[in-house]
């Protein structure tokens, strides 16, 4: 990152201010996360919009730590369901395989394709938002976006006491919950290691 979006982050300037509601860092964590789900995974297809900057440069952190865990990943368009059924019916044909589903809007709105999809097919699965494990899927790691409101309310009660919103730094998510789905895990036939379930923030069971 460079230094000058650093300090354009602890200084706005102007009349503004904020928060992330996401850092590109994560993304090198769910390669790590899934690998460490199941072991023997060889292979991920990357679910991902082609057509936005989120998801070129979500990919590209996955791309460079991917060799890293032992994982060749491979990029898939979300364009439409038919591309995300097909793609993953292919992908799913070469086993040790699994899923990793990047962060944004064609995604989370196709989301009950996906976690359909990787039952089906019995694709160990790791997703950006608490919002998948709660509809099914297997694993969830990202920002934890009730923390994300109560410090944006602390912000809001500091302006009405009169300071500068160009004063105040754009903050990226400072907190994160891991959510394990293990009556999912259960109906896929995927054994998640004691050590993940001990450090995940919720198990749905």
């Amino acid at each position: 990152v460079g230094s000058g979006f650093v300090q354009s982050l602890s200084r706005p300037g102007r009349n503004a201010t904020g928060f992330m509601q996401f850092d590109y860092s994560l993304s090198a964590k769910w390669a790590e996360l899934l690998k460490q789900t199941a072991p023997g995974l060889t292979r991920a297809a990357v679910i991902r919009d082609p057509d936005t900057t989120a998801g070129i440069g979500q990919f590209a952190v996955i791309q460079s730590v991917a060799q890293s865990v032992g994982l060749d990943v491979i990029p898939m368009g979300v364009r439409n369901p038919d591309e995300i059924d097909s793609g993953l019916a292919d992908f799913a044909r070469i086993p040790r395989g699994g899923m990793i589903v990047t962060s944004g809007a064609v995604a989370a709105g196709y989301r009950g394709r996906i976690i359909t999809a990787a039952a089906r097919h019995q694709l160990p699965a790791i997703y950006p938002n608490r919002f998948y494990a709660d509809d099914g899927g297997l694993i969830s790691y990202g920002a934890d976006f009730t923390d994300q409101f109560r410090l944006a309310a602390g912000y809001v009660d500091r302006i009405l006491r009169g300071e500068k919103p160009s004063d105040m730094p754009v903050q990226a998510p400072t907190k994160y919950q891991l959510i394990v789905n293990l009556r999912t895990a259960k109906t896929s036939g995927i054994d998640i290691p004691a050590v993940l379930l001990a450090r995940a923030d919720e198990v749905i069971e």
